[in-house]
């Protein structure tokens, strides 16, 4: 069997999720819901992934594609925690959502616009009105309050 980095990458994964998750249940209900709700589904999806790639062997990949595509995921990732720190979470979330459907999916914009807002609305829906989840202004939404 030959060892990938994508194995590595998921099992590395993995063991941050679980980390996180055996961290939170230590934390009080609220103050776990996040890394709970985030943690979890993350720890199931990674060990799925190892256990894909245990059972088939890593494929041959044009190193120049993989590259680009590496790039750009760490590019978009980049993005979205510049954007989580300069306008925090609430703007970022439908702001990322509809760049990302909009330029590296190519989806039409009203389509992006449309799952940008219900985005939008899940997160405030179940992030500020259910569980009063406090999020941290962004450093120039800051300037404006």
């Amino acid at each position: 069997m030959r060892l990938s980095g994508a194995l590595f990458f998921s099992a590395g994964l993995a063991l941050v999720a679980a980390c996180a998750v055996s961290m939170a249940f230590a934390w009080p209900a609220k103050a776990a819901m996040f890394p709970l709700t985030m943690g979890i589904p993350l720890l199931v999806l990674a060990l799925v992934q190892v256990v894909l790639d245990l059972r088939e062997p890593p494929a041959r990949a044009d190193q120049a594609l993989a590259n680009r595509r590496s790039s750009a995921v760490f590019g978009w990732m980049a993005g979205f925690i510049a954007l989580v720190m300069l306008l925090g979470f609430p703007f970022a979330v439908p702001i990322f959502v509809f760049c990302y459907l909009a330029f590296a999916g190519r989806e039409r914009w009203l389509l992006a616009a449309v799952l940008a807002a219900a985005a939008w609305g899940a997160f405030h829906l179940l992030f500020q009105r259910l569980l009063h989840f406090p999020f941290e202004t962004g450093l120039i939404t800051g300037w404006f309050q």
